[in-house]
């Protein structure tokens, strides 16, 4: 497997990896587990990899918007970007006073407010609730290269098992 130029405008082209699956379970937690105790036996595990399969995508409903909640994620972030914006002032500008930075983050805060507020209130029918998306597997294989299973058996074999 070659290693990409770090000036390349093109990635390895993207597939599926062959070779032979040494083990099949149920959370990507334990395939990272059987890879971990591989490297600590001195299994070279650069050519292992780690396939999903049966990917679904599960959204998480987190809770409910409200406009207080939007006004309050609006007004922190846009506190984050007036202290950004401000410390890039106090860098660039001589003439800084103490007094702006408090004033830059005021004003970004009160700027997200109106913002999220905005956009909140045309989409308010169509997304009313906040949540997290995920793209899952019901299964994950750990694939070794053909021909090299029995090795990594062995290898797991004599690696000691991880402390839960």
């Amino acid at each position: 497997m070659s290693t990409p130029s770090l000036f390349s405008r093109r990635g390895p082209s993207p597939e599926i990896p062959r070779g032979d699956v040494l083990s099949t379970v149920g959370s990507y937690g334990e395939a990272q587990s059987i890879v971990n105790r591989l490297a600590h036996a001195g299994y070279d595990v650069s050519n292992i990899a780690i396939v999903g399969r049966d990917l679904v995508t599960v959204e998480r409903v987190t809770g409910r918007l409200t406009y207080a909640r939007v006004a309050l994620r609006g007004a922190l972030n846009g506190a984050w970007f007036g202290l950004f914006f401000s410390l890039v002032l106090s860098l660039l500008s001589e003439q800084t006073t103490t007094f702006a930075m408090p004033a830059v983050i005021a004003i970004g805060a009160g700027m997200g407010v109106l913002i999220t507020l905005a956009l909140y209130a045309i989409r308010r029918r169509r997304h009313d609730y906040s949540s997290v998306q995920q793209v899952l597997a019901s299964r994950y294989e750990v694939t070794v290269p053909a021909g090299t299973a029995g090795a990594a058996q062995r290898a797991l074999a004599e690696a000691p098992r991880e402390k839960a």
